[in-house]
């Protein structure tokens, strides 16, 4: 479905940058909307979901722990209730991150929806209002792979966004450092399809919060394209852009649009250029930085960051776990999925692409990685 608020800027704007003829070599990255790279002083530790290998994931304590593991920035996943409100969960179907199964009252609820094309069976946020979503409280997803963490189960409830941007300032006096945000917005167009606009209650959210401006702490994401052109052109958000990319598929807006583009095709250093008039930075799957060989260990960098950094954009790539089950095999330790391998060796590897920060279930493996390719670089100078 395409969403009747927002067609306009599919067909007229983000059709023409994604297809069009490819930008000459020469051409320059437009002034008011490229950054010089880097935008920052050091490889950014990115907080997925916060601390999500430690405390259950989109929790304020997951946040919590992430800062105090020195995290440069949290990252909250964005859908919204049935009466409108922004809340932090991965998807816009809940059972897996929370207890709903075990609420009786809200068995009636259990529905299938379609969701990018996928039929999709649980209880969904937009069928609770946010004075019922209260009542569930968050659980690990990965049970089997982090019992540490579910050991938290039951204890935290639903933030809403607004919660976690107060959380991030308060984080920020308390760390005497400036802590980021780089929110996601989950499924725009399914949202949309169920007459909620995530994009207008972002912007109406961080412009509450002082956060929306060019200078500031706040990066927003999107697997889709049209949310990321909604904000910028419709919706006067005037902070970072990201445009994440998975190593298959490609952006469902423009699937629904019946102008399907790849994430292949809009990485190549001619759409680089493109998309560099409207984002700030992209967040491949780390396997499109280095991808790992036929027989799982880790192969050999391409050119996308350097590509991107030629285009002006920033290059932060998902997602870095320490259990041995996500890891490369020549990363792992011993044969338990659930031990943990060699994942500060893994992300050293991957700072030394150039890449501009990685996103960390366990921030502090991360942080260690980068002190640690400081620490090495400086007795080399």
């Amino acid at each position: 479905m395409i969403r009747p608020t927002t067609g306009l800027a599919v067909t007229t704007l983000a059709l023409g940058l994604l297809a069009g003829p490819a930008v000459p070599a020469q051409a320059a990255v437009p002034a008011d909307r490229g950054h010089p790279h880097p935008p920052t002083t050091a490889p950014l530790v990115i907080a997925h979901r916060g601390a999500s290998g430690y405390r259950p994931e989109h929790t304020l304590a997951a946040y919590r722990l992430a800062a105090a593991q020195g995290a440069d920035l949290i990252e909250p996943d964005l859908v919204m209730t049935r009466d409108g409100v922004l809340v932090d969960r991965h998807e816009p179907e809940i059972s897996g991150t929370t207890d709903v199964a075990e609420h009786p009252e809200f068995a009636d609820r259990r529905t299938t929806r379609q969701v990018d094309g996928q039929s999709v069976t649980g209880w969904f946020v937009d069928d609770f209002t946010l004075r019922e979503l209260r009542t569930l409280r968050a659980v690990e997803r990965l049970p089997e792979l982090r019992p540490g963490s579910a050991r938290f189960d039951g204890r935290y409830a639903v933030p809403t966004f607004d919660e976690v941007l107060a959380l991030r300032a308060r984080l920020s006096r308390e760390q005497h450092r400036s802590i980021g945000i780089i929110p996601e917005i989950k499924h725009s167009t399914y949202l949309h399809s169920r007459g909620l606009d995530p994009e207008r209650a972002l912007v109406r959210a961080v412009t509450r919060a002082g956060l929306n401006r060019p200078d500031a702490p706040l990066w927003t994401q999107s697997f889709e394209w049209t949310p990321l052109v909604d904000l910028r052109e419709h919706h006067r958000y005037r902070a970072r852009l990201v445009l994440l990319a998975s190593a298959t598929g490609g952006p469902y807006d423009l699937t629904a649009a019946g102008t399907p583009r790849s994430y292949a095709e809009l990485l190549r250093a001619d759409s680089l250029r493109r998309l560099a008039r409207t984002v700030d930075a992209i967040g491949p799957d780390s396997s499109l930085v280095i991808p790992r060989r036929a027989d799982g260990t880790l192969g050999t960098p391409t050119t996308l960051v350097r590509d991107a950094h030629a285009a002006g954009l920033t290059v932060t790539p998902y997602t870095f776990r320490a259990e041995n089950t996500f890891l490369p095999v020549d990363f792992r330790v011993g044969t338990d999925p659930a031990a943990h391998g060699r994942l500060a060796d893994l992300v050293e590897r991957f700072l030394r692409t150039g890449v501009d920060g990685v996103f960390c279930d366990q921030p502090d493996i991360c942080v260690e990685a980068r002190d640690r390719l400081r620490d090495g670089d400086a007795a080399a100078s």
